[in-house]
């Protein structure tokens, strides 16, 4: 696969900020953990190899265990998860997948008892960035498999 531009040079500007907010948003003070569960779930939904590939190393950096990152494509079923990664888990797909699945009110009360407003605003950035960044590696033919590209 070859990239089809070089996202961090085209438009740098931009890119920059971009890339900045990215990263601050990485740093919200919620559990990192978590993050890369969501991160890991929203690429799955979105088919993106490249964070695939870089966020369940991530995780394991984190100590996940194979088990719960190979079981996140079925969650629902899954007893591994506790109810704040399940609320989490809801909320990431039902954002990810918003034009079809919405944001039903079962799925906001269940985030609303797992987290503070605060929190619940993080979660929703962290999963618009993890969007994003699928969107531009699948877009892009972005890969890097020693490291990912972001």
């Amino acid at each position: 696969m070859t990239p089809r531009a070089d996202i961090y040079t085209v438009a740098p500007d931009i890119f920059g900020a971009w890339y900045a907010f990215s990263n601050s948003v990485a740093q919200c003070g919620l559990e990192k953990p978590l993050l890369e569960l969501i991160k890991i779930h929203a690429s799955q939904i979105n088919g993106c190899a490249n964070c695939l590939n870089m966020h369940t190393a991530e995780a394991r950096k984190e100590g996940e265990t194979e088990q719960r990152i190979h079981l996140l494509a079925a969650w629902h079923e899954a007893p591994c998860y506790t109810d704040r990664e399940r609320a989490a888990l809801a909320w990431t797909e039902h954002l990810t997948e918003i034009a079809t699945r919405r944001a039903p009110d079962t799925v906001y009360e269940a985030l609303d008892a797992q987290f503070s407003k605060e929190e619940q605003l993080k979660l929703t950035l962290a999963i618009n960035v993890i969007n994003s960044w699928n969107r531009l590696a699948v877009g892009f033919n972005l890969y890097a498999p020693e490291r990912g590209w972001h």
